[in-house]
């Protein structure tokens, strides 16, 4: 695989959420590929075992099925993954869920489901990995948000306010953990074509005003997220914290 070589990722302790598919699994292939110890969380079994036999990468490679929602199963997940590879030194929140919605209907129920699975799970993971990241005075967090607030799309209210939350939540503990040398930023994706995205929502419409957008006239794919991510999981970017990160291909 083709890509930029951080020789301080190798044998260094990952954890990503939501890397069975998607962005996800771009970012667990491009962090096996650097030699990093890689554990990663998600609720779909069957492309995550596939994945983890497909990865023939220099370090270890080991798949938790769990609901990120369910807190005590995401912290019992971590809690194994440390078990399994060692103190962990960088956290990718990646997973979430882009379903639509229309805002009249919306329940309270569901309400809290989308923030649960969009930003609740963000904080506890952070939570679970910062002792391991004081202990040894260093560590990268980094959260995922979305350009979907950015550029004010509608359809998706809960979506769009637990993800312009992510800035929040990262700028705090970024001043919170800076004096232990742990760095916290975001990465906002604009719209990545993963399979999911292509099968929903990609049409002849939808990909003309993307190209009208975007100052880049060509379509975003899942690794170009995972390269941004080591980045800013490597001692390549030692000076950046407290920051978010557009990858969107210049529509922001």
């Amino acid at each position: 695989m083709a890509g930029a070589i951080y020789p301080d990722l190798d044998g260094k302790v990952v954890v990503v959420t939501g890397g069975g598919s998607g962005i996800g699994e771009a970012i667990v292939r491009r962090f096996a590929g650097q030699g990093s110890r890689v554990g990663f969380i998600d609720i779909q079994r069957e492309p995550s075992e596939a994945l983890v036999r497909d990865v023939a990468g220099p370090g270890p490679l080991h798949f938790e099925h769990a609901d990120l929602t369910d807190t005590e199963a995401l912290r019992a997940a971590i809690e194994r993954i440390r078990s399994a590879l060692g103190p962990v030194d960088v956290l990718v929140n990646n997973a979430a869920h882009d379903q639509r919605h229309d805002t009249l209907t919306v329940t309270p129920e569901y309400w809290d489901d989308r923030i649960a699975v969009n930003l609740k799970h963000q904080f506890f993971a952070a939570q679970a990995v910062l002792p391991d990241m004081m202990a040894r005075k260093g560590g990268s967090i980094i959260n995922f948000g979305s350009t979907s607030w950015m550029i004010g799309q509608g359809g998706m209210a809960a979506y769009t306010a637990a993800k312009s939350a992510v800035l929040g939540l990262t700028r705090s503990l970024a001043r919170d953990f800076g004096p232990y040398n742990i760095r916290v930023n975001a990465i906002a994706p604009g719209w990545i074509m993963t399979q999911r995205q292509i099968d929903l929502w990609l049409t002849p419409e939808s990909e003309k005003e993307l190209m009208n957008r975007q100052c880049l006239k060509r379509k975003l794919v899942p690794d170009d997220i995972a390269r941004a991510t080591l980045f800013f999981a490597s001692e390549e970017a030692g000076a950046c914290t407290n920051q978010q990160y557009v990858v969107d291909g210049g529509w922001v």
